[in-house]
């Protein structure tokens, strides 16, 4: 009998949104360290259970509307009072998911000064945001490259010059109470703090099915694809291709289901990856391949890092390995490459050729057939799942255009439009 899919929502979560890290090191764990300061106040202010877990998740994925390597860095920059698209993009962001939908507001208005409410701190929402707004000002104030405890009185009279104006005065001392402690700022400098948040979180204890699993990988599909107009529907349409192609060679459906959130987080690798370089219209340079070349080792590094989803993460990130070992970066072969990655390879290549990019316009079936076998015939690809998709075109065809058509309506509808 086999064993039923079950993943921490922790180790998924906290992964995924150190997965965001890959854009800026500069804010490196910038998000792990502003979830681990709400949680604190959020045990200060004895919060249920629920209630912690809503506003953990908000803080510990806060910044996820900031897509790009140019946006994340100038969110290190930006100045405190200013809302930006990235509230606007998360907001969209965790509306997409029914489990994290009920926090998207306070995504939305975590940057909102308490002068500017015009609700009571009764409201979840508004107490949320303020929390988050709290501990993401304490996160980006704290000087990395000083000793914690030389300089956390000063960030602590920082905090108390907020209260009443940007902070309201109880989520101050909330704070004050959480950080009398050193044990508090030791924990918050610790380079552990991925392992601290793990096990002793509050989603220590919480096991999740496929179906959760399905919607974190389709968040962060929109997370990755969402970069760029360039790259708005790749992922989508890749899961598609891959769904349907394990299908036909005879995958269970289980494997089909993890086959498609294999392709829904093959390349959140690009995470690392500026848009300089994704949307160049031309060929890549050296120095630009070498970084592209990194984006499938982030990919199975984030992916690995999440237990009981080791195979995902092969399947998902050799997506440019080949069966002569001279893919990337690895160097698999055909001993060491199964079927799911296989497929995957197939998958990402008919993706790539029949979808827009900055260099060329879609290619059309033959022209699409021509490049796989040539691939298939100098033992890149494996040539029994070019030949699935040969004989299957149409029906693979529409299946990833309308995926991708999906997701291309909600990118042009909501997710690019900028705030008014």
């Amino acid at each position: 009998m086999q064993r039923p899919f079950s993943i921490n929502l922790g180790n998924i979560i906290l992964s995924l949104s150190n997965a965001m890290d890959l854009a800026n090191p500069e804010l490196s764990q910038h998000q792990l360290r502003t979830a681990f300061i709400v949680w604190e106040m959020g045990r200060v202010a004895n919060l249920n259970q629920q209630s912690l877990e809503n506003i953990f998740s908000a803080a510990v994925l806060h910044d996820i509307g900031a897509t790009s390597v140019e946006e994340m860095e100038a969110l290190h920059r930006f100045e405190e009072n200013d809302a930006g698209e990235h509230c606007l993009r998360g907001w969209l962001l965790f509306k997409s998911v029914p489990w994290l939908a009920k926090e998207a507001e306070a995504v939305l208005y975590h940057h909102r000064r308490w002068s500017d409410w015009d609700e009571s701190l009764e409201n979840p929402t508004v107490f949320n945001a303020q929390v988050i707004l709290l501990a993401d000002h304490v996160e980006r104030w704290v000087d990395r490259g000083q000793y914690i405890l030389h300089q956390h009185q000063k960030v602590i009279q920082r905090v108390q010059a907020l209260s009443g104006w940007t902070v309201h005065p109880q989520v101050v001392e909330l704070f004050l109470e959480a950080a009398r402690r050193e044990e508090f700022w030791l924990d918050l400098a610790a380079p552990r703090m991925y392992s601290l948040l793990l096990n002793r979180g509050p989603y220590k204890k919480a096991d999740v099915g496929l179906d959760v699993v399905e919607d974190v990988a389709k968040l962060f599909c929109s997370v990755i694809d969402f970069r760029s107009r360039f790259t708005a529907t790749h992922s989508s349409g890749v899961a598609a291709a891959a769904k349907l192609i394990s299908r036909l060679h005879g995958f269970t459906n289980n494997e089909v289901k993890l086959m498609e959130i294999a392709g829904n987080l093959h390349d959140i690798g690009k995470m690392a990856v500026p848009n300089r370089i994704l949307e160049k219209p031309g060929k890549l340079d050296e120095d630009e391949m070498a970084v592209m070349k990194a984006h499938t080792y982030h990919s199975y590094e984030v992916i690995n890092n999440i237990e009981g989803m080791q195979q995902i993460a092969e399947w998902a990130a050799f997506h440019h390995e080949k069966l002569d070992g001279s893919g990337y970066p690895f160097h698999h072969d055909r001993d060491s490459l199964n079927l799911g990655a296989r497929i995957m390879s197939v998958a990402d290549v008919f993706t790539a050729l029949t979808e827009e990019r900055p260099y060329r316009e879609s290619l059309g079936k033959d022209k699409v057939m021509a490049i796989l076998e040539g691939m298939a015939g100098r033992d890149h690809l494996d040539r029994q799942f070019v030949d699935l998709v040969g004989d299957d075109f149409a029906e693979i065809s529409h299946q990833v255009a309308d995926q991708q058509a999906k997701a291309g309506e909600f990118y042009q509808d909501e997710f690019s439009l900028r705030p008014a």
